[in-house]
């Protein structure tokens, strides 16, 4: 990992096992990563296009979805990962995602004849806004341009006008950034309000309801400031597959057992996690030229250490139980 001031001067660089055998980074295209994960499914395990309209229990116990195209789904079990705006949260009873003061430009560049880059992943520190990019293919380059603004503002879709504001922002940072920009295809740049959700003991709804129970942002929304968010979802998913494996021979209420068991063990790792992700956000969008140069010129090159940094990062996953199916179960994602 390299760290850079936004006039392109090296501030630190780090190589990850130098500093912590343990610790090593993937960085993978989220695209191909759910492409590997669904293509381990049966055939039309997955319907696409599938956006919920209505949710409702029957006297049964059977959980009804109603999709927009009016197509009625009727599970035992329903596993809500379907993202920050999550109807089946907001079923639950959870509130919005609470925007945090930041937003992030972010896009993949394309690169058809190779990217030219190391396996590095690059930080740039300005003032209120930030940058980073990193290799996640031979051919594309993952990045990200995050800066302050008071209010989420407007939503925007127009790639040309998207690539011109992150421009913007940038305007005479270093140029490998700027050129991950423009290379960057028009279905791949995106602008996104930060939001977050802390599960305060004893105030926030629990992760589940009957039969139904959240999974990833859908339940505990986090700035993407650790590089968490994915990864704290595919920890939920281990989790909870291993507590309903391992309840099924318990009687009727095996699902509201598991459940339960699933949200006591992840919430003390995801609850501090959110509001550490949040915290690191708002320190690394400082805009006090005082605080920036003390940070670029004391606290990065001299006092960071890169092993306590990404001590949130491990996570002991033993095997799941094998040989046991959960039949009648039904995955909500965001479409």
């Amino acid at each position: 990992m390299a760290v850079k001031s936004e006039d392109g001067r090296e501030l630190r660089s780090f190589g990850f096992k130098d500093e912590d055998a343990s610790q090593e980074v993937r960085a993978v295209e989220r695209r191909i990563l759910l492409e590997t994960l669904a293509n381990q499914l049966p055939p039309e395990s997955v319907q696409f296009s599938s956006e919920l309209a209505k949710i409702e229990t029957s006297g049964n116990g059977v959980t009804i979805l109603e999709l927009v195209n009016g197509t009625r789904i009727y599970a035992n079990i329903v596993i809500g990962c379907d993202g920050i705006r999550s109807p089946i949260a907001k079923w639950i009873g959870f509130s919005e995602p609470k925007y945090v003061g930041h937003c992030a430009y972010r896009g993949l560049g394309y690169y058809p004849n190779g990217q030219p880059f190391e396996p590095k992943l690059n930080y740039i520190y300005g003032r209120g806004v930030r940058a980073g990019y990193v290799p996640v293919s031979p051919t594309k380059v993952y990045w990200f341009i995050c800066h302050n603004n008071p209010t989420p503002g407007p939503k925007i879709t127009d790639p040309v006008a998207l690539k011109k504001q992150a421009k913007d922002l940038v305007r005479n940072w270093p140029a490998e950034l700027l050129n991950n920009i423009d290379l960057t295809p028009d279905d791949t740049i995106i602008r996104t309000p930060l939001v977050d959700r802390w599960l305060w003991p004893a105030t926030s709804p629990p992760a589940s309801r009957g039969k139904v129970v959240l999974v990833g942002d859908a339940w505990h929304p986090m700035t993407p400031n650790l590089g968490q968010g994915a990864c704290c979802a595919l920890e939920d998913a281990v989790v909870l597959a291993k507590k309903l494996a391992n309840s099924t021979k318990s009687g009727p209420a095996f699902a509201e057992e598991a459940f339960r068991s699933y949200e006591s063990e992840r919430w003390p790792r995801i609850f501090p996690m959110t509001i550490r992700a949040n915290l690191v956000g708002s320190l690394l969008q400082w805009e006090n030229p005082i605080v920036c140069s003390v940070r670029n010129n004391i606290i990065v090159p001299k006092l960071l250490r890169l092993g306590p940094v990404l001590e949130h990062t491990n996570f002991e996953c033993e095997p799941l139980t094998q040989g046991i199916k959960v039949q009648d179960l039904h995955i909500h994602q965001s479409s």
